[in-house]
């Protein structure tokens, strides 16, 4: 059995190796930028013109398909979501990718995993979107927070939850502040100009998506002190929070900027990342 595994492990390592591995990572990286910009565009629209476009991962993947060979194009988003997916999932299992990024360590790769099985998720959506299955009736963070919280301990579960989002939130706002996110890049490779303009949008973006997430953090631990699944919300509901807040639209308007940032950020990734 142990020579079984030894020989699945060399075989997921050379695969893993591959120039064709590397270049459906980085294309991960593209189709997770398009994906955020998208969103962050869908935002700003609803920020200056109150329209009430979805400003979700469904919202943005069905407006990036309306859009003229937008069918390819979201064929091409769904094969990078899954090239990231799979990236993922290769960092959990070696601790690192091919070319050292990553963290070994078991907290990283339980966040590798959760990632993975994030994107892998988003992957299926752009599928069914593809093929015209994807219904407007599909789960709900409502819908969830309603099933769990019926189960035992589940106000717990999904206090839990939203402690996740929460933690992932300050998280992200650390990597911005203190720039620790270039500690994933060649930033050897980087001239002075390029550094400058990816350090700034990165540290944006990053702290948009501390934003975001903490929005549904923080409506979803409040779902569950209140035992009220109608408050728990997804990225399309805490955005629009945000817009009924004092000054809402000036708010959302940065926020949704930030997301554009993060997504133009991560595209510039998909060239210097450490795979």
């Amino acid at each position: 059995m142990n020579t079984i595994q030894a020989d699945a492990r060399s075989t997921g390592r050379r695969a893993a190796h591959s120039p064709a591995f590397e270049l459906l990572a980085r294309l991960g990286f593209v189709a997770r930028g398009v994906i955020y910009a998208t969103i962050g565009l869908l935002a700003i629209q609803v920020a200056i013109h109150s329209s009430n476009e979805k400003t979700n991962q469904r919202g943005a993947m069905q407006s990036i398909e309306e859009q003229p060979f937008g069918h390819w194009l979201l064929v091409a988003v769904a094969v990078g979501l899954g090239g990231y997916a799979l990236w993922r999932f290769v960092q959990a299992f070696f601790g690192h990718g091919p070319e050292g990024g990553g963290d070994s360590s078991k907290m990283g790769r339980v966040v590798a995993t959760a990632s993975g099985v994030s994107y892998a998720v988003m992957c299926a959506l752009a599928v069914a979107i593809l093929l015209g299955s994807a219904s407007q009736s599909s789960s709900t963070p409502q819908t969830s927070a309603a099933g769990v919280l019926g189960w035992p301990e589940g106000q717990w579960i999904v206090g839990a939850a939203g402690a996740i989002f929460i933690a992932v939130a300050l998280y992200q706002g650390y990597k911005g502040l203190s720039r620790k996110f270039l500690e994933e890049d060649k930033t050897d490779q980087m001239g002075p100009a390029t550094r400058r303009w990816i350090t700034a949008i990165g540290v944006v973006g990053h702290l948009a998506r501390m934003v975001a997430f903490g929005l549904i953090g923080v409506f979803i631990v409040k779902a569950a002190l209140d035992y009220a699944p109608s408050k728990a919300v997804g990225l399309d509901g805490a955005l629009s929070k945000l817009a009924h807040q004092t000054y809402g639209e000036a708010l959302l308007f940065v926020v949704a900027a930030g997301l554009v940032a993060f997504g133009v950020y991560s595209i510039a990734d998909a060239r210097y990342r450490r795979i």
